[in-house]
């Protein structure tokens, strides 16, 4: 890493000002907190509880210019990651779609996150043969680099508005279903029949799918459903980081179209300043992004113990020697967006803030606030 400005984006760090205590409890945070204390307050959002997006998505699309500085749920990001994902989006509004399990419970439908899925990518590929047919009869084009990751352009799903698999992930489906506006009722949006009859179709094309079977008999869940989110074209961006490490594709996505260096978060602070130079860059670059995504399912599954486990080690592995660097002038400035589930704040420490000993800000004064 070559960047003298660092700047940190922490999804899923701020849990529920109720849960704070118990949960921060005994946990050494001490860089995290010395940053925080000494941190000018640069940006905060509430949020709203039934907004659509997730709030470091939103944050990535704004920073990146992709949507305006005033949007409140936008977060069009699903060209970025088929580019990311090794695609070619062209000018095209493209829509992400992934297989999901949607669990039965006593009176609703609740949706399972993508990742506790685990499809296998042969899984994946076998069960986009049967849902391809199926797609591509109402018109739609479909293209799948990432077999985990399908990509649907047509007329039908441009207007569409959908929700983040992150933000409906252990909730009742029922209001998180793609919507479409329909003005002539007077009634604003309304569920889509073009994904319902689509979603409809693929469920039982799944439903005797040998995948499933093989799942289900395994003990696994099985791919019952399909959930579209994410909408959106490729856009002129801004350039706010020169250096991006995330695994995120969205994120990876964005820094390929702004022609920033890309990579995959390593392991650790000190195998990212080990990492090779890439051929072609310049020796010295101006500001990184880091993007730390180890809290999110810990997070979306109240497995809190991983969770507290997880920052414990973004803590060690990262903040401790970011902290070091900043205070040695190995740094400029070290930037925080910490996220929760529907907000997030932004703090920026300078090495001349770490001197201003009355500031007296604390990680429990940023859940409260």
């Amino acid at each position: 890493m070559h960047a003298k400005r660092l700047h940190l984006l922490i999804p899923y760090a701020i849990p529920a000002a109720a849960n704070a205590s118990v949960l921060l409890r005994d946990l050494e945070l001490n860089a995290l907190e010395k940053l925080l204390r000494h941190a000018t307050l640069v940006q905060r959002e509430a949020g709203e509880d039934f907004q659509r997006t997730v709030p470091h998505e939103r944050w990535l699309a704004r920073e990146f210019g992709l949507t305006k500085p005033a949007s409140r749920d936008e977060a069009p990001l699903a060209a970025h990651m088929l580019l990311a994902d090794g695609g070619t989006p062209g000018t095209a509004t493209w829509a992400c779609v992934e297989p999901v399990h949607i669990q039965i419970a006593r009176d609703h439908l609740v949706l399972i996150d993508p990742d506790a899925l685990a499809l296998q990518a042969d899984e994946a590929a076998r069960l986009l043969a049967e849902a391809r047919p199926l797609v591509e009869e109402l018109g739609l084009t479909l293209v799948a680099p990432n077999p985990l990751r399908w990509y649907l352009s047509g007329a039908a799903i441009a207007g569409l508005v959908s929700a983040s698999p992150l933000r409906a992930s252990g909730r009742s489906v029922e209001i998180w279903l793609p919507q479409t506006a329909d003005p002539a009722s007077g009634q604003g949006s309304r569920r889509s029949p073009f994904w319902m009859k689509l979603q409809n179709e693929v469920q039982m094309a799944w439903f005797e799918h040998p995948v499933n079977e093989a799942r289900e008999q395994g003990g696994r869940l099985t791919a019952n459903s399909i959930w579209l989110h994410s909408q959106g074209a490729l856009a002129p961006l801004q350039q706010p980081f020169t250096e991006v490490w995330s695994n995120a594709p969205a994120t990876r996505g964005l820094a390929l179209a702004s022609q920033a260096t890309c990579a995959a978060l390593p392991e650790s602070w000190h195998e990212m300043q080990a990492a090779t130079q890439p051929p072609g860059k310049p020796k010295t670059r101006d500001t990184a992004l880091l993007q730390f995504d180890a809290l999110t399912m810990p997070f979306l599954h109240e497995d809190w113990y991983a969770w507290r486990t997880a920052l414990s080690a973004l803590e060690s592995q990262f903040l401790v020697p970011a902290l070091a660097a900043l205070g040695a002038g190995q740094l400029d400035a070290l930037t925080l967006t910490l996220c929760g589930e529907t907000s997030f704040v932004t703090l920026h420490t300078t090495r001349a803030d770490l001197r201003k000993f009355w500031r007296r800000r604390t990680f429990a004064s940023i859940l409260s606030e």
